[in-house]
């Protein structure tokens, strides 16, 4: 594993659907507390440095009119009534005037949003991924963001799915061809 150096001026934490819709649901191998902890403590540090956070919700209209919803083998959740605080993010994040908040409408925070145009006028070149769910948006993210040409820090650890190989699968096959993968011990450490 080669040495994770960090210019904090250049990285942004990107993470993802880190709301109260989503932190109660049953992830694993790392639990939701575990994921948002990590992810304050990465943001935290970053911003000490110089370097930027950014948390992306999901989040569709009263109507759902703006939801996806092609023909799939696997359909996702019916729409149901969601709570008032649904997209909100949780307070334990820590979030403060200065950082960005990108909402998506889909699985991935590249496509119709704002995310790489905050990014590139900051001069962003590297992004430190975060969130839930490891393999959906996620994954989506990183791979997006690789299309982008971002190099990427993908914290193992600070990251969930509904199931071990929805966890596995990404962080063994997938993100080692996107990025670095690292624990958020590491990435601490590279920050201090």
């Amino acid at each position: 594993m080669s040495e994770t150096a960090i210019d904090p001026k250049t990285t942004a934490l990107v993470a993802i659907d880190l709301q109260y819709g989503i932190i109660g649901l049953p992830v694993v191998p790392n639990t939701a507390r575990d994921v948002v902890s990590h992810t304050a403590a990465i943001a935290a540090a970053l911003r000490a440095k110089g370097g930027i956070a950014v948390f992306v919700r999901v989040a569709n209209y009263a109507d759902n009119g703006d939801a996806l919803a092609p023909e799939t083998d696997t359909p996702g959740r019916p729409a149901a009534a969601k709570p008032a605080n649904w997209s909100d993010l949780v307070a334990e994040l820590g979030v403060g005037d200065g950082d960005i908040i990108v909402t998506k409408r889909q699985w991935g925070a590249f496509y119709g949003t704002d995310l790489d145009l905050q990014l590139r006028r900051r001069g962003i070149k590297t992004i430190i991924l975060t969130g839930i769910a490891t393999n959906i948006g996620v994954e989506s993210t990183a791979r997006a963001a690789f299309e982008h040409g971002y190099n990427q820090i993908l914290v193992s650890d600070a990251m969930a799915a509904l199931t071990e190989e929805g966890h596995r699968v990404p962080v063994a096959a997938i993100f080692p061809r996107l990025g670095k993968v690292r624990l958020a011990a590491d990435v601490l450490a590279a920050l201090d």
